[in-house]
Parts: structure tokens; sequence; C-alpha cells
């Protein structure tokens, strides 16, 4: 009886079927693209204290079509969303990193996936390793590894908070006027607008994990700036 009951669906109906089984096992799907546009334009303008008028006078389109965009009954083209955008103070970038965070799914890398990336501290010996692959300019975080062919370690200054969590070797690592031994297991969380870096390598090779959190976008190369001292 169900033999031929499936039958009867046919191929459709079974493979819809699948394609729940699948969303289940995966977890929770994202919500559609124009829901998390317009949800991120809403909280933003909220956090603002602006009202649907005030947005939509600035930005030139009528409230009620401001009202659709936010709730998802309509789509944005990239003009009217550039436009919504300036009205918000905020750019597109922003936007759509807000966007992709409201997806709520986890990110896993393994570590074979690893990205070496570019930073202000290569060209003094500095290998970064980018841990997250999220376009979020707010939070990044790094794997540096340092060893003693460095020969020279620079002051960073940025915006933000800055945390430090040392995984292998010794080193001395300064913020403003002040020196510090750190090892494994030992962690620093200061201000990113204190100058700040490694002051000495004190065994072969040593390895950490900084993360940058920042309310706003990291300017340039969303990395610490060398200071000049």
């Amino acid at each position: 009886m169900r033999q031929a009951e499936q039958k009867r669906r046919g191929p459709f109906t079974r493979e819809r079927g699948a394609r729940q089984r699948l969303q289940t096992a995966r977890g929770v799907e994202a919500p559609p693209i124009d829901k998390r546009i317009g949800d991120v334009i809403r909280h933003v303008r909220l956090e603002r204290g602006l009202t649907l008028g005030d947005v939509g006078s600035a930005a030139g389109i009528s409230v009620a079509m401001l009202s659709r965009f936010e709730t998802a009954h309509s789509s944005a083209s990239p003009l009217l969303l550039a436009r919504i955008c300036s009205a918000l103070g905020i750019n597109l970038s922003t936007l759509f990193g807000e966007v992709e965070q409201t997806r709520k799914e986890a990110e896993f890398i393994k570590s074979s996936d690893n990205v070496e990336v570019v930073r202000a501290g290569a060209k003094h010996g500095y290998s970064y390793r980018l841990l997250s692959h999220r376009q979020r300019r707010r939070f990044e975080p790094f794997l540096i590894s340092i060893d003693k062919r460095s020969k020279t370690y620079p002051r960073f200054q940025h915006q933000g908070t800055e945390f430090v969590y040392m995984l292998k070797g010794r080193m001395q690592y300064q913020f403003e006027k002040r020196t510090l031994l750190v090892g494994p297991g030992d962690a620093l969380t200061f201000s990113g607008q204190i100058p700040h870096g490694p002051e000495k390598i004190l065994d072969d090779h040593v390895q950490f994990i900084t993360m940058l959190i920042c309310a706003e976008e990291l300017p340039g190369d969303r990395a610490s700036l060398p200071v000049q001292m």
C-alpha cells in the first residue's frame, strides 16, 4: 500500500522529501537574502534612532517602499540599496557584511585550509594565517608565527580591541611603556589604539592567536598599522 502511494506521488515528491531530510541534517536553513537584507536595514535604522520617514526622505524613496524592503515584500536594486545605506551612514560592504552574519551558520575550517595572508608585519618576518573566512571587518582572528630571524619588531596601532593568546614560546610584549613576559597560556587584552607589539623573541619560535575586534570597519588592509617610532 505504501509503495503504491509513493509511486503515485512521483519523483518530485520524493525529491522534496529528500531535500527536507537534508536540511534537517544540516540544521536550520538560512533565511532568504531579501529577508536578511531587510532585517539588517531595520536593525541599523532603529539602532540610530531613525524613523522610516527619516531614512526614506534621505534616500529619496517612499515610506511604504522602504517598509516593503525591510519586511522583504520587495527587493531593492543595488542603486536603491546604495541610497539607503548612504541615508543610514554605512556603505554597501558594511551592509552585506552584516547580512552575511545573519546566516547564523557555523564556520568550520580545517587546519589545512588556513589561508596565509599578507599583513603589515609580514615584511618583518611575521607569518599571518587567517582563521575565519567570513567577510566581516569587525572581527578578525589570526594565527601569528614569529622566529628569531625577525630582527625588527615594529609597534602597531589600530582601532578597536586586541586579544592575544600565547600558544608556543616566550616573548617580551610591549604596549605603551609597559613590557610583559608572556608564555604559553598567557593572555592579553588591550586597546588597539595603544602602540603595541613584540619587543623581543626569547625562544627560537613563538606562536600566538590574535583577535582584532572593532565596532567599526578596520581601515586599509584591515590589520594593524605600524607606528613610526
